[in-house]
């Protein structure tokens, strides 16, 4: 039987940092969609990457960072209160670059959009459409 929860609670999945990598627990997930609460501490990085068969979209709660818009590393500045959006195969990733923890959803639809990170050898093959 499916699960009947539709609403849930950001807090309850922001799991405490520490040094090192950036938090990424999942909130639900579904065939059509897999919603994700990030922590990226002053300084993390989530790596320039796309998804080759999906969407990705981020809600930005709080902090502020450097979002990557493409995989020669041009980037621009995204805070609290911003939706950003990176279509199919759009390079993205983001720098914490505030004093705060950067704090976001993220729901990559279809959950099976795939994921592949950038090498910066690969810099110009890749561009959002």
């Amino acid at each position: 039987m499916m699960s009947t929860t539709r609403i849930f609670s950001s807090s309850n999945f922001l799991q405490p940092t520490t040094e090192g990598e950036p938090i990424r627990s999942v909130v639900t997930e579904s065939k059509d969609a897999t919603v994700v609460a990030w922590i990226v501490n002053s300084g993390q990085e989530i790596p320039a990457h796309f998804h080759p068969y999906g969407q990705d979209t981020w809600t930005i709660l709080s902090g502020q960072g450097e979002y990557y818009l493409d995989a020669a590393g041009t980037r621009t500045a995204i805070a609290s209160g911003d939706v950003v959006v990176a279509p199919i195969g759009c390079v993205h990733g983001v720098v914490n670059d505030g004093d705060e923890p950067l704090i976001f959803i993220s729901v990559v639809s279809p959950a099976e959009a795939g994921y592949q990170r950038i090498a910066s050898e690969d810099a110009y093959h890749f561009a959002c459409k």
